[in-house]
């Protein structure tokens, strides 16, 4: 038998496939893989960086589906589909709408595939395929297997290794899917396991794809003293509140973290407050105390916002790159307020009647990536979409990247830290232009 996974574009440029330069490894399909029985071949394939041999024998393709990449996923599962070959869907979209996605697989998983990923490939196996499959989202990753990383070889990854120690999140932001997905909570993986698969590795860079690695901080302060030792670097996606806990900053700091992606989404205390953005609230004061913890602990921080709230102004964008580049962020995202589907953010714009593209922007031909979604309140969507790429504009341009450069606290720091800031901004300074007002799918 033969399973063939899928990790899927977003879509495409005006006249070819984009290929993402800076595309990091889909560690969900090599744990699959490393969870399906020995006699079963496995191959992977990524569309974000090689063409797909749809006419390549293979008994069932496995795709996971993301709401950026579901319109493109759909079309590859109809390319497999016509030639008659199974195909299961699963990921964070299809659990969020299972009702779309039925309609373009012959089988979807909803949850956490690993839980009955060994029934999925039995039953392929005797062509009993299920039309659905339950797991819960709510588990650590399983212990005792190591993801197939072999199944990356060749595809040109970023040179980090992904590894994952908390799933999930606490808090209930009213814009995330992830809270959503997890219902608030978060699952701690056996940290021997985590151990395992790092001394397993051969690279010392390491991206801990968690969630919030900070949503369980006694947790996050055992991995840490287990890294000390191990002398390798290391980021994560952290909370904010994670500044208020200094000790626990020292141990990130001892343990080689170089700094995390963080969510400080608005600099107005109003638009905190709307998106129920709690570990951002107490004490706000515009994030300065935040920053000089960081910065003091030799953070190189990736700064998130989200913009579009019902507070926000053009006027108040512009202030928010003044923030970012007075704050010497070595990488800063401004992303525009996306409603996910069946999140709280999602329900209150369409009982107000404030959603374009039918309220399925990531399936509709005319949505263009990196564009306003909805009616923002006090100004248009163009008005929206401009002011969010004006903000990466000016953020990622080359006097920018040559002052925040000049930081002691950070990229100064060694230069390994040196060398990892011009190698990621000029990647990510590329894509940013590349992928703006790409169309989603290739039809």
């Amino acid at each position: 038998m033969k399973v063939t996974f899928i990790k899927p574009n977003i879509g495409r440029m005006e006249h070819s496939l984009y290929v993402d330069q800076g595309r990091m490894e889909p560690l969900m399909l090599a744990v699959l893989a490393g969870l399906t029985p020995p006699d079963v071949e496995c191959v992977m394939y990524d569309d974000r960086m090689e063409d797909i041999p749809y006419d390549e024998a293979t008994d069932l393709v496995a795709i996971t589906v993301e709401t950026y990449t579901a319109r493109r996923a759909y079309e590859i599962s109809a390319q497999y589909r016509a030639r008659g070959v199974l195909v299961i869907l699963g990921g964070m979209h299809v659990t969020l709408l299972p009702e779309e996605a039925v309609a373009h697989a012959d089988s979807i998983f909803l949850g956490d595939a690993e839980t009955a990923w060994a029934q999925v490939v039995e039953d392929a196996r005797r062509h009993r395929l299920q039309s659905r499959y339950n797991g819960p989202p709510g588990v650590a990753q399983i212990g005792g297997v190591m993801p197939r990383r072999d199944l990356f070889k060749g595809k040109g990854y970023l040179p980090m290794t992904l590894m994952q120690y908390i799933r999930g999140c606490r808090f209930a932001c009213r814009f995330c899917a992830v809270s959503q997905y997890f219902d608030h909570k978060h699952y701690v993986r056996a940290i021997d396991d985590v151990l395992r698969e790092i001394e397993a590795q051969d690279r010392r860079f390491i991206f801990f794809i968690d969630d919030n690695i900070a949503s369980d901080q006694k947790a996050l302060a055992d991995l840490c003293r287990e890294l000390i030792p191990m002398k390798v670097s290391w980021i994560s996606q952290a909370s904010l509140d994670i500044t208020r806990n200094l000790p626990l900053m020292d141990l990130l700091q001892r343990s080689g973290n170089w700094g995390n992606v963080m969510g400080f989404e608005s600099i107005t205390a109003d638009s905190l407050r709307e998106t129920r953005k709690s570990p951002n609230i107490p004490g706000f004061a515009g994030y300065q105390d935040q920053v000089r913890i960081l910065r003091e602990h030799g953070m190189q921080s990736w700064a998130a916002f989200t913009l579009g709230y019902d507070h926000d102004t053009p006027e108040s964008i512009a202030a928010t790159v003044d923030f970012a580049l007075a704050s010497k962020f070595t990488f800063a995202a401004y992303n525009i307020l996306m409603p996910y589907p069946n999140t709280p953010l999602y329900r209150k714009l369409q009982e107000e009647g404030r959603l374009l593209y039918d309220g399925k922007w990531w399936l509709h031909p005319e949505y263009r990536f990196n564009s306003a979604a909805y009616i923002p309140k006090r100004m248009s969507p163009d008005e929206l979409t401009a002011a969010c790429h004006d903000a990466r504009t000016r953020f990622n341009s080359f006097p920018s990247l040559l002052r925040r450069f000049a930081d002691p606290k950070t990229h100064l720091r060694s230069a390994a830290r040196m060398g990892a800031y011009w190698y990621y901004t000029l990647i990510f300074r590329k894509e940013l232009y590349k992928k703006h007002g790409m169309r989603f799918g290739m039809h």
